[in-house]
């Protein structure tokens, strides 16, 4: 098992100014740290992962689909080819950076909903899409970690379940499935059943409170997630991810209008322990 950070609590875009951020991440004990690719070119990446491999962190990425000109489930052909070059860009970056696995609700245009449950189109669509990328993601050594989101967020995958029939359909080695706990503390009845859906494509997972903020400080029962993961065989990356309103777009669309942490110290550094305590003792 490896801890993880996500950059999002500070920046949309990794820059020499967070390398004080990702120095004390490294002394906290984290393993690597997650890397959202929002903007930029691949020799940006790739300049980060030389940075991160001298502090000997590992790195995994996280992406979106910001718009409905690219939506990989629309009608129009257009946005469904502008999907998958923003994908291919996704993974390049991340390939450049040597992230080997890259996440997030890289299957629709997050925010955007049609009023209506996923039709059988959509679904035959995400799962070309999903096709598509998986060998793209192949040939640059890439897996894909898709991430269903809550039913505030998006319409067509919400659920574990929905998730891995997905997944089934699609088939490919290198387009996995993400477990999240505060999207899962929303849609799922318990941790073990949730898990126990995704597992046989699980190959990332969040750790998230249920305000995004500090591990530990609400009321998602970490202990019996860490031991459904646990006892599942799972040994991948337990990567948190919390949200501030450092970065106002990213608190729009999540919905962070106030303060759940004191400083952005408290949420890495009991977090690393919430993690690493609730993994030993599972």
């Amino acid at each position: 098992m490896k801890i993880g950070f996500n950059m999002l609590l500070w920046t949309a875009h990794v820059q020499p100014e967070h390398w004080a951020v990702l120095e004390d991440l490294k002394r906290t004990g984290y393993d690597g740290v997650e890397i959202p690719v929002f903007e930029g070119e691949p020799a940006d990446y790739a300049e980060i992962g030389r940075r991160l491999e001298r502090l000997g962190l590992e790195s995994t990425g996280i992406g979106v689909i910001p718009a409905v000109e690219m939506n990989p489930i629309g009608e129009a052909r257009e946005h469904r080819a502008a999907a998958l070059k923003h994908i291919e860009w996704i993974i390049e970056c991340a390939a450049a950076m040597g992230a080997k696995v890259v996440g997030g609700p890289l299957h629709s245009t997050l925010g955007h909903f049609s009023g209506a449950a996923p039709t059988e189109e959509e679904r035959k669509r995400g799962v070309e899409f999903h096709q598509t990328a998986g060998e793209i993601a192949r040939t640059r050594g890439v897996t894909i970690a898709v991430e269903a989101i809550n039913r505030f967020e998006c319409y067509f995958l919400t659920t574990m379940a929905d998730l891995a029939a997905h997944l089934d359909a699609v088939g490919h080695p290198n387009v996995s499935g993400m477990y999240d706990t505060f999207h899962a503390n929303i849609e799922e009845k318990n941790p073990i059943a949730a898990i126990d859906a995704i597992r046989r494509h699980l190959s990332h997972v969040h750790i998230s409170e249920n305000d995004r903020g500090t591990p530990g400080r609400g009321h998602i029962d970490f202990p019996a997630a860490l031991r459904a993961l646990k006892s599942s065989g799972y040994d991948g990356w337990l990567t948190i991810e919390a949200f501030g309103r450092a970065l106002p777009p990213l608190a729009a669309a999540t919905r962070v209008w106030r303060d759940f942490f004191p400083t952005p110290t408290q949420v890495y550094r009991e977090g690393y322990k919430v993690i690493r305590s609730g993994w030993d003792a599972a």
